[in-house]
């Protein structure tokens, strides 16, 4: 596993906040924080290590019961067994402000299925809102630092002092999300035009008004759907451990791949949707030198993107494992849809 904090598995969502393992010869995250996926206007990725949220288990049942709050379906396509559930909780919206937030989700579910194989496969999710009511419009730190909001979530910028990195309160999102029929994944938007956002082990942040943050959400479930590696070759320097686990990295050469008929082999010299043509292009899974990728910049490596084609074949298989493309549109009673 890697060594930031990302979105959960799809078959271990309970819920529940875990710090992610680190994946061979990486550098642990310092005592009492975490690695998260900071993303930058141009495109970029980085890592930052931000505090850990220690989340006190409930005392009792009730404790334990997700805060009210009502779920609408963006869109509902079929039953839980059988689709991909998204949920949406938001931060920084009052409750004059619901019909933004929904304007907001939106927007960031166009975004998400603008490019494959999202928009392949978008009749197969179900989308839920769920109405997280804030006592203040806005969210912490934003347009500068000093500004404080009083949030349901907790949001705000300037994170582990990283301008752009949108951290929230874990606990209290992944609460609020239960309260949506099933959850595979969660995305919390917050209340700003700012560009910013953060990839956790079992959600992601973004800017609810910032059409450039929904890209986010598009890298982030290469983690949890296709359990894809970062493409991206900072921060360390030279990789000398086994052969990684993910489909889309390797360290072996285009000779190596071919002579041992290993993971891409076949598709060499062949083209990519994200531009050029498949290869071992050196440097991926934030090490500079000794793994190679197989294209020159996918969205694994830098937001904006397309998948290559490795990590669109494995994104499409696993998607495939989760939906039933041929099973009659069973929906979940009591939850209306918005349009």
């Amino acid at each position: 596993m890697r060594p930031i904090m990302r979105l959960a598995a799809v078959a271990a969502l309970a819920i529940a906040a875990a710090v992610v393992a680190p994946p061979t010869q990486a550098l642990a995250a310092p005592t009492g924080t975490q690695w998260l996926e900071a993303f930058s206007p141009d495109g970029t990725i980085t890592q930052v290590a931000a505090p850990v949220q220690a989340a006190p288990a409930p005392a009792t049942a009730a404790a334990a019961a997700p805060p009210p709050a009502t779920v609408t379906a963006l869109q509902q396509t079929g039953s839980t067994a059988n689709r991909f559930d998204l949920v949406f909780v938001g931060d920084g919206y009052t409750s004059s402000q619901l019909a933004l937030y929904h304007q907001h989700v939106a927007e960031k579910w166009a975004t998400l299925t603008s490019i494959a194989p999202y928009s392949t496969y978008k009749n197969y999710f179900n989308v839920w809102m769920v109405d997280v009511i804030s006592s203040e419009s806005g969210v912490d730190n934003d347009p500068t630092q000093g500004v404080s909001k009083n949030t349901a979530l907790g949001m705000y910028f300037w994170c582990s002092n990283t301008e752009r990195l949108l951290c929230l309160n874990q606990s209290a999102a992944q609460s609020y999300a239960a309260n949506a029929p099933a959850v595979d994944m969660i995305v919390a938007i917050g209340n700003s035009t700012k560009y910013g956002g953060a990839g956790y082990s079992n959600m992601a942040t973004s800017s609810g008004g910032n059409a450039l943050s929904g890209q986010i959400v598009q890298h982030e479930l290469g983690h949890s759907i296709g359990g894809l590696a970062d493409e991206y070759d900072v921060p360390y320097d030279r990789y000398s451990g086994g052969e990684p686990t993910e489909a889309n990295v390797t360290k072996y050469t285009a000779a190596q791949l071919t002579s041992g008929k290993r993971k891409w082999y076949s598709r060499l010299g062949q083209s990519t949707p994200d531009g050029g043509v498949i290869g071992t292009y050196e440097g991926a899974a934030y090490y500079a030198h000794g793994l190679y990728r197989p294209s020159q910049n996918s969205i694994m490596r830098s937001l904006g993107q397309q998948f290559n084609t490795i990590g669109l074949n494995v994104m499409t298989q696993k998607l495939l494992a989760k939906i039933n493309l041929n099973a009659p549109p069973q929906l979940v009673a009591g939850y209306g849809t918005f349009g």
